[in-house]
């Protein structure tokens, strides 16, 4: 399997995780989120769309080019692999928390985590494909911003 072929494959299962997210995301922004109290620095709803497609289609390039060195270093790429599906893991699960169970505190729990797994899955692709380890950072920015969003809207609505 080529390069690109392994690139695409990664972006069909980043954004089907990105959309079966956003299944749970669209009702709740629509009745419960804007019953919230949020931080002046909170962005409008029309931004995260596009910034989520942006950063997915980022991490599957990221991905990809990190599979794409399983022949020469199979081990790391695997392990970079395995923290880099656990931290998709997490991505989609946080909607779940924050909007599916209306809970910006667990949600928040889980963000630390979340960026905690990025973290590391950054200085893992980063050996193997710095390219691959520079897609990363927007993708960790944006998740820091979240946090600090997901920790304000929890300590102004608790």
């Amino acid at each position: 399997m080529n390069k690109i072929t392994k690139i695409i494959i990664a972006l069909i299962v980043c954004l089907a995780v990105g959309y079966s997210a956003s299944t749970v995301t669209r009702p709740s922004v629509e009745t419960w989120y804007p019953t919230l109290i949020k931080p002046a620095f909170n962005p409008p709803n029309w931004i995260f769309m596009p910034v989520w497609t942006i950063l997915y289609i980022f991490m599957a390039v990221a991905a990809g080019l990190v599979w794409d060195k399983i022949k020469g270093q199979n081990e790391e790429v695997k392990k970079a692999l395995g923290f880099f599906l656990i931290q998709l893991t997490l991505n989609a699960i946080w909607s779940y928390l924050f909007f599916g169970l209306k809970n910006p505190l667990l949600a928040l729990i889980e963000i630390v985590l979340l960026w905690l797994f990025i973290y590391e899955t950054y200085l893992k692709f980063i050996k193997i494909n710095k390219i691959a380890g520079y897609l990363l950072v927007p993708y960790m920015a944006w998740v820091a911003f979240a946090g600090v969003l997901n920790a304000s809207i929890w300590w102004l609505n608790k």
